[in-house]
Order: C-alpha cells, then structure tokens, then sequence
C-alpha cells in the first residue's frame, strides 16, 4: 500500500531542570492513500527524524475510510475539536483545493481534489487537524444512509 506523508508542524518544547533546559521536539504528521484512506499522529522525540518517524508509526495506527463524491466531500459539514472548528463546503470540479496550511495537508494526502474550507477560533495545527479529521470521519454519502434507515438511495434522493 503506497501512502503520501506530509509533516503538518514541528514544535520545538523545552522543560527546564536543575542544569537548564531539556530541548524536545514535537512532530505532527498526516498520511493518506489519496483514495480516501487517512490518519494523523503525533510523535515526540529529542531529535526531529526520530520525532517525524514516531509520528508517522502514529499515524498509521490510527487511520480511517472518509466517504468521497467524485473528487469532492458529498455534504458540507462542521468539524470540532477543542477550541477549533473547520467548515468544510463540497465544490465543483476544477475548483481546487481552497484551504489553509494544517486543513490543506489532511486534504491533499485523503485526496480530496475541489473543496472549500474554513478555519474558525483555533489556529492551533494540532486542533486543526484533529477537527479537519473528525469532521471528514462524520462524512455519510447517500448509501450509508439509505441503509441506516432501512430505505434505498432514490427514496432518499426524493
């Protein structure tokens, strides 16, 4: 299985001891197939390969199916963590990937190619991410709800 991996944001943290300061690093990493198969990790380590390769072992533990319509999201929808929100709107084809940093990432490795996006509150990349996440994983296309409720899809379509 190929999978794209980009670095979203690394964070360089310190933590101060008896003879000074211990220096970390954080890495925030996002994989994805580009079919719709995604995940994010977070790796923390003293250097910044071994932070970025612990993150990415995150990442591909923790990776889950979004629903996709095309080459766009089949509704719009609101994803929350914490403080940050991100709205994500369905676009048609040739619009593009309209999105900021931390949200771009997350779209571009699920291979979302036309969508319009928001971010709102938080510009915390951790938040971000997470909330882009949550909000591509509540995604339902027609079928998935037309077998919740026990119908078919052109009696939900009207």
């Amino acid at each position: 299985m190929e999978l794209n991996e980009k670095v979203v944001a690394i964070n360089r943290v310190s933590k101060t001891v008896k003879g000074g300061r211990v220096m970390k690093f954080s890495a925030l990493v996002v994989v994805g197939d580009g079919k719709g198969l995604i995940g994010y990790g977070l790796g923390k380590a003293s250097e910044v390969p071994e932070a970025i390769r612990k993150g990415l072992e995150d990442a591909k533990k923790n990776m889950f199916k979004i629903s996709l319509k095309g080459t766009t999201i089949p509704h719009e929808v609101i994803g929350c963590f914490g403080a940050g929100r991100v709205l994500m709107l369905p676009a048609p084809q040739g619009t593009g990937v309209i999105a900021g940093g931390p949200v771009r990432a997350v779209l571009e490795v699920a291979g979302i190619k036309d969508i319009r996006t928001k971010c709102q509150r938080s510009n915390n990349p951790c938040n971000v991410v997470t909330a882009t996440c949550e909000g591509l994983r509540s995604l339902r296309n027609v079928d998935e709800v037309a077998a919740i409720r026990g119908k078919n899809a052109d009696e939900i379509l009207g």
